[in-house]
């Protein structure tokens, strides 16, 4: 089932210079220009771009707090602004740098005025929070007030308030920002349970491409306003060349070569030898079965491609040359 259908949808704003004392210019600027854009329910969709793309102008339009210019848009089968109330019953929503947290309130406390807030019924709260107390592991805080909790707490603290009312869709934006290791590898592990259970369709953008990779299946980046990549991370590696690199180290210097396609040398240091892998025929496999034919092994690493070269160079190109997805 579709909970979120965009076709077309465009969101225009206005700047005004000042020319002088009296003289003014004004600008059109498309922040999203023409955007189409279906995500299915039980989702974990990655939508990623550079400062100033058009993320955060997208996800205001989702959640009903901004109005599109133009163009066609659903949410839970709802029109955004002129349905907000209804929709905020149906979706959840987290920004990094925002809390949704009492700040002088113990952290349970915070829980109860969102179940009033909400118009949970108590016994279906009680339930849902014993769950997410168990997942997000809150017990150890939840009597501090909030202003004591440190950065990890209260996020994990913000993604409990956002999904106590059982939302259909969760909107996450920069959830992981400022998180120390631990903290990251805890939000990590309970998103990837939440997506793996299917019953939450999870929107995500994040600058942070560790997580891209660990939780996403699908990926959409945008960048000027349109949409430039709808699809998997490994369609994105293929799209941009994305190589994988065997690196051997014989016990001593190669003085033959193998003819494989799709394989090429790297570089050579000594004994290490740095192959490349484009994908396309011979895979990593089949590679390491033909390199004792080179000598004998002492050390081998299969390195995937870096998702920030990637991306870096999907930013680098002119936004109106990369091909609609």
């Amino acid at each position: 089932m579709t909970v979120i259908e965009a076709r077309g949808l465009r969101k225009e704003f206005t700047i005004t210079r000042s020319l002088g004392r009296l003289r003014r210019s004004k600008r059109v600027l498309a922040a999203v220009d023409g955007v189409d854009l279906t995500v299915c329910e039980g989702e974990l969709l990655g939508y990623l771009g550079p400062n100033g793309a058009g993320k955060s102008t997208t996800i205001k339009m989702f959640t009903g707090v901004l109005t599109p210019t133009s163009g066609h848009l659903r949410v839970c089968g709802l029109e955004p602004v002129p349905q907000r109330t209804r929709l905020t019953r149906q979706i959840g929503v987290v920004f990094g740098q925002r809390s949704q947290l009492w700040w002088d309130l113990p952290l349970r406390e915070s829980f109860e005025l969102a179940r009033h807030i909400w118009r949970v019924p108590a016994v279906e709260h009680a339930a849902r929070l014993r769950m997410l107390r168990s997942r997000l592991d809150l017990d150890a805080f939840l009597d501090t007030p909030v202003r004591q909790l440190s950065l990890g707490q209260r996020m994990r603290g913000d993604l409990t308030v956002a999904l106590l009312h059982a939302p259909r869709v969760l909107f996450l934006d920069e959830p992981s920002i400022g998180l120390d290791v631990v903290s990251k590898q805890a939000v990590r592990a309970f998103l990837t349970e939440l997506r793996d259970a299917g019953d939450t369709t999870v929107v995500l953008t994040t600058h942070d491409l560790a997580d891209i990779e660990r939780l996403c299946r699908r990926l959409v980046v945008i960048d000027h306003g349109h949409v430039v990549h709808d699809g998997t991370l490994a369609d994105l590696h293929a799209r941009y060349g994305s190589r994988r690199r065997v690196i051997v180290d014989f016990e001593a210097p190669p003085t033959t070569s193998l003819d494989l396609p799709g394989v090429s040398v790297e570089s050579r240091d000594g004994a290490q030898v740095t192959f490349s892998i484009d994908g396309t025929v011979t895979t990593a496999g089949a590679l390491v079965a033909r390199l004792p034919e080179l000598g004998s092994i002492r050390d081998l690493t299969v390195t995937e491609p870096a998702i920030e070269d990637v991306i870096a160079q999907l930013y680098a190109s002119p936004a109106e040359a990369a091909p609609r997805a």
